[in-house]
Formats: C-alpha cells, sequence, structure tokens
C-alpha cells in the first residue's frame, strides 16, 4: 500500500501519487480540496498512481461534483487503465473529463 499524496506543481496540473484505495484515502481526501479554485480550468495527473478501486473511483466523483457546483472545469489525465475500467464499468467515462492519453 502507497500513502496518497496530492502535489501542486505551481501552475501545472495537479498530480496525484499513490494509491487511490479504499485502505489509503483517509476521511479528509474528500473534503474541498484547495486547488479547486472557482473559474480555474484544473488538470489532476493520475499517471503516478499506483493501485485505485471504487473508493478512489469515488473520490473523483466527489472531486468532480464539487467542482462543478463552483463553476470550475475539472479533467483527468493519464488515468490509469485500472481506473478507467471501474468508469467505464459504473457508465461514468463520459460523465468524468477523462483524457487517457493528455
Amino acid at each position: 500500500m502507497s500513502g496518497l499524496q496530492i502535489l501542486d506543481q505551481g501552475g501545472g496540473p495537479i498530480l496525484i501519487d499513490g494509491d487511490l484505495t479504499f485502505a489509503s484515502l483517509d476521511k479528509n481526501a474528500g473534503q474541498p480540496l484547495a486547488f479547486l479554485q472557482a473559474g480555474q480550468p484544473i488538470t489532476i495527473d493520475l499517471s503516478r498512481v499506483a493501485n485505485a478501486d471504487s473508493a478512489g473511483l469515488a473520490l473523483l466523483i466527489e472531486w468532480a461534483k464539487y467542482a462543478h457546483r463552483h463553476q470550475t472545469l475539472l479533467s483527468f489525465a493519464q488515468i490509469p487503465q485500472q481506473l478507467l475500467n471501474l468508469a467505464k464499468l459504473s457508465g461514468l467515462e463520459d460523465t468524468l473529463l477523462f483524457h487517457p492519453s493528455a
């Protein structure tokens, strides 16, 4: 298991490093995050996510809902295949702004 780190690279994509799993997420992971500022488009880079499960997908959905409520364009890039498969299975790949090759 690898802990979850959210790294703001100052002007670039937000980098998620570690696992997006039930075991690695704590109660604070779903809280509104400082990087979701109203009006600014945000890209979250998932290239360094080692493992993901439905809890990780739920977290991304929560971030997307928060961004939508605050009129922020949020997209996800470099999505691991495991997470893409979960999104497709759930019928959410079109709901979330997924850009696998971005």
